[in-house]
């Protein structure tokens, strides 16, 4: 199963019923907060991205249409961060990135619905221009601080970032 749409779109950029159309949902019972309700209802929801293996969880919440819509931002995230679908090093921002990035600065916290998005995005230009951030930056429109700071507000994505700067033997950027 292809991973990427047929124009090539980053998975993380998908519907939700796409993106569930590449995955496996499974609901379960959690223990924790939430009382006998928790104990006797499948509100705990699991969804694996079967091309890539990449799994995510939710349970905090008593709703399983909550705990779903959550598993599948994590998803969206997780996507971001460790799947990369860029060809060549020419980089080009979308529509999106250009209208949430003003003034080179950019403008999605990592509670918004484009967040995924946003960061698929600044994962794959950093990947195409070898790692090197400062190029990653330039081609997108915003300042090395600010993709710097925008990675780096999830700590999953900075780590890889910075082990994929050692591996080129580029020092490790910091906060």
């Amino acid at each position: 199963m292809n991973t990427a749409d047929q124009h090539g779109h980053h998975p993380s950029t998908f519907s939700a019923d796409q993106l569930l159309q590449q995955c496996l949902v499974r609901r379960t019972r959690h223990s924790g907060p939430g009382g006998q309700h928790r104990n006797k209802v499948e509100t705990a929801i699991e969804i694996v991205h079967e091309p890539t293996g990449i799994v995510s969880f939710a349970a905090e919440r008593r709703s399983q249409d909550a705990n779903r819509q959550t598993a599948i931002f994590r998803l969206r995230v997780l996507l971001a961060i460790r799947f990369r679908n860029v060809s060549s090093s020419d980089v080009q921002p979308s529509a999106l990135w250009v209208s949430r990035c003003r003034s080179q600065k950019i403008q999605c916290n990592d509670r918004h619905p484009d967040f995924p998005a946003m960061l698929a995005e600044a994962m794959n230009a950093i990947h195409a221009k070898d790692y090197d951030v400062s190029k990653a930056a330039g081609a997108l429109g915003c300042t090395m601080s600010q993709l710097v700071r925008f990675v780096g507000g999830t700590p999953e994505a900075f780590e890889v970032v910075n082990s994929q700067r050692e591996l080129r033997q580029l020092h490790r950027l910091k906060l």
